[in-house]
C-alpha cells in the first residue's frame, strides 16, 4: 500500500505562502495531535550543523514546528547525538555550543536542547531487532525514549551514504557513539602514492590512529573505527588518497545503517513523523564545515509518515530536476554520479525489506 507523501512546492507571491505557512499546513496534514502524546515530551530530531556548515535548517523553520508540536499538547524539545569523529560536536558541550551559534537557542527555538546520548555520547538503550547484521542496536536515551518525535531533515548528498534524508537522520543521529562504531565497522586505507603529506587527516582523527611517517600518512588499524572523517577532508583530487574498500564495505554500511534506522522507530512507529526540508541539497552532508553549491535548485518541504516514503520522493525529486551542476547533467542519479563509490538507493531498497516502510508513495500538494 502506498505511503502518502505532502508535498509543499517553495514559489509565492503571497505572505500566506511564505515557508513558515507552508510548515504549519505540512503539520495539519500529518496531523501532530494524533501522533504526539499529551502533557508528554515531544522530541524534535535534526542536525544542527558542524560549525562552518552554514546549510543546516533554518532555526526559523524549526520554530514553526516547535509551536505546533506545542498546540497539539505536546511538550517539545530539539535533540540531536555526539559525533564519532572529533570535531565541535563532539561532546554535548560543544554540540550545545555549536548550536546556539547556529541560531538555535531556545529564545529563538521556543524550545530546549538536550544532546541525547548524554555528555560523551554513551547513554543509549538496547534494541533487539533480529536483521541480518544486527541482533540488538544501541540507541540514543532521549531518541528512543521521547513518548514521540519528529524528524526534521535537511535532505543533501553524502560522501559514504551518497544521500542523507530521514533514514540517516534517524539511524546515524539516533544512535550513541558505540551504535555509530557499529555501523561504521571497517577501517580506511592510504594510497601512499597519492598522500601529499598535508596532515589534515592526522588532525581531525578522533583515535590518533593516523600520522605522518616520512611525509605519507599512515593508519594503525587496530586504533581505527572507521568514522571517514580522514576522507572527507583529504585535498587530494580526483581520487583521494584515503578510502575503503568501496566494492566490498559500502553495500553493509548502508544496511548497518538503515537498520539503525529500524531500531528508533522500531514499536512506535505511530508516534513518529517525518519533515524532509529538500532546500540547498549540497554534495555533502552537514557534518562537514563547509556548504558547497547545491545541486539542484530548492524543490520544497515534504512531510509524511513513513521514513522510506518521503526518503524516495525526495530523492526521485532531485534526479528528476534540472542540475545546477553541468556535470551532472544527464545522470539518473545524481547522487550516485555525484559520489560514484556509494550506494544511496540502497537505504531504500533495505528500508522496505526490512519493514521500515513502503516505496511506493501518493505525492498529495498542499
Amino acid at each position: 500500500m502506498a505511503a502518502t507523501v505532502y508535498l509543499a512546492k517553495l514559489h509565492t507571491r503571497t505572505e500566506s505562502g511564505n515557508k513558515g505557512e507552508k510548515i504549519d499546513r505540512l503539520c495539519d496534514a500529518l496531523n501532530l495531535d494524533e501522533i504526539v502524546q499529551k502533557k508528554e515530551p515531544c522530541g524534535i530530531k535534526l542536525h544542527f550543523g558542524e560549525y562552518g556548515n552554514d546549510t543546516h535548517l533554518n532555526p526559523a523553520f524549526i520554530r514553526r514546528i516547535v509551536e505546533k508540536v506545542r498546540g497539539a499538547g505536546a511538550k517539545p524539545f530539539l535533540t540531536d547525538t555526539c559525533t564519532l569523529y572529533s570535531g565541535m560536536r563532539h561532546n554535548a558541550v560543544d554540540h550545545l555550543n555549536v548550536a546556539y551559534m547556529h541560531g538555535y537557542s531556545p529564545a529563538t527555538v521556543a524550545a530546549p536542547i538536550i544532546i541525547g546520548d548524554g555528555l560523551f555520547g554513551y547513554n543509549d538503550i538496547p534494541v533487539t531487532i533480529n536483521k541480518k547484521h544486527f541482533t540488538e542496536v544501541y540507541v540514543a536515551d532521549a531518541a528512543r525514549r521521547a513518548p514521540a518525535l519528529v524528524v526534521a531533515s535537511h535532505f543533501k548528498g553524502h560522501e559514504m551514504a551518497g544521500f542523507g534524508g530521514a533514514i540517516k537522520n534517524l539511524a546515524m543521529g539516533g544512535a550513541s557513539v558505540r551504535g555509530k562504531r557499529e555501523q561504521h565497522k571497517t577501517h580506511v586505507i592510504i594510497d601512499t602514492e597519492k598522500c601529499i603529506g598535508c596532515g589534515r587527516c592526522v588532525k581531525v582523527c578522533p583515535q590518533s590512529a593516523l600520522s605522518l611517517i616520512d611525509g605519507k600518512s599512515h593508519v594503525d588499524i587496530s586504533k581505527c573505527i572507521g568514522c571517514f572523517e580522514c576522507i572527507t577532508v583529504c585535498p587530494v583530487r580526483p581520487e583521494k588518497a584515503i578510502s575503503i574498500d568501496w566494492a566490498t564495505e559500502m553495500l553493509p554500511f548502508i544496511e548497518r545503517t538503515t537498520e539503525y534506522a529500524l531500531g528508533v522507530v522500531q514499536g512506535r512507529e505511530q508516534n513518529i513523523c517525518y519533515i524532509n526540508f529538500v532546500m540547498s541539497v549540497t554534495p555533502d552532508c552537514d557534518c562537514v564545515g563547509w556548504s558547497d553549491l547545491p545541486m539542484v535548485a530548492d524543490l520544497g518541504i515534504l512531510a509524511s509518515r513513513d521514513p522510506v516514503a518521503i526518503d524516495q520522493a525526495s530523492y526521485d525529486l532531485v534526479n528528476q530536476a534540472e542540475p545546477l551542476d553541468p556535470q551532472l547533467a544527464g545522470a539518473p542519479d545524481k547522487f550516485k554520479a555525484r559520489w560514484p563509490n556509494t550506494h544511496g538507493e540502497r537505504q531504500l531498497s533495505y528500508g522496505e525489506e526490512i519493514g521500515l516502510g513502503t516505496r511506493e508513495y501518493e505525492l498529495k500538494h498542499i
